[in-house]
């Protein structure tokens, strides 16, 4: 199979943990993701009400995947990206933007208004996300409690 970006269904799953725990595991992340929790959360998030997602690959070699869910709001339809992943072979040659941008193009044929994401201060995440386009909405904050 040639390049492809494809809606993002079950038979994805696989690759999307293997790659997932490769990036997050690795520089500058460093987590530590095993095969059950990532699967556990690529599976619950796909099984999401009103769940978009798209893989990207090329001849059988992941390139990412991005997913998330529509969400009703005031404003109309917002989309809360929940994940974006590049293969760290290829990471910071426009892959990820590419992806961003194919999202954002589906996400408006369906009418969506808004899309929002969590990402952590100062990192290169957040830095990718400004050379996007996107900005701190001040009108929000995340919080948080341990238990």
């Amino acid at each position: 199979m040639a390049e492809s970006i494809v809606p993002m269904s079950t038979e994805h799953l696989e690759p999307c943990v293997e790659l997932y725990m490769k990036v997050f595991n690795s520089e500058p992340w460093n987590e530590s993701w095993t095969p059950e929790t990532a699967k556990e959360r690529l599976a619950d998030l796909m099984h999401t009400p009103h769940f978009m997602g798209f893989f990207w690959e090329n001849h059988g070699t992941p390139i990412g995947f991005i997913a998330g869910h529509r969400k009703v709001t005031d404003q109309g339809p917002a989309f809360y990206l929940a994940e974006l992943c590049i293969n760290n072979a290829i990471q910071g040659k426009g892959y990820g933007s590419q992806l961003l941008r194919f999202l954002e193009e589906q996400l408006r044929k369906n009418n969506v208004k808004s899309l929002y994401l969590l990402t952590s201060h100062g990192g290169p995440a957040e830095s990718f996300y400004r050379k996007n386009g996107y900005a701190v909405h001040h009108n929000r904050m995340v919080m948080g409690k341990k238990l």
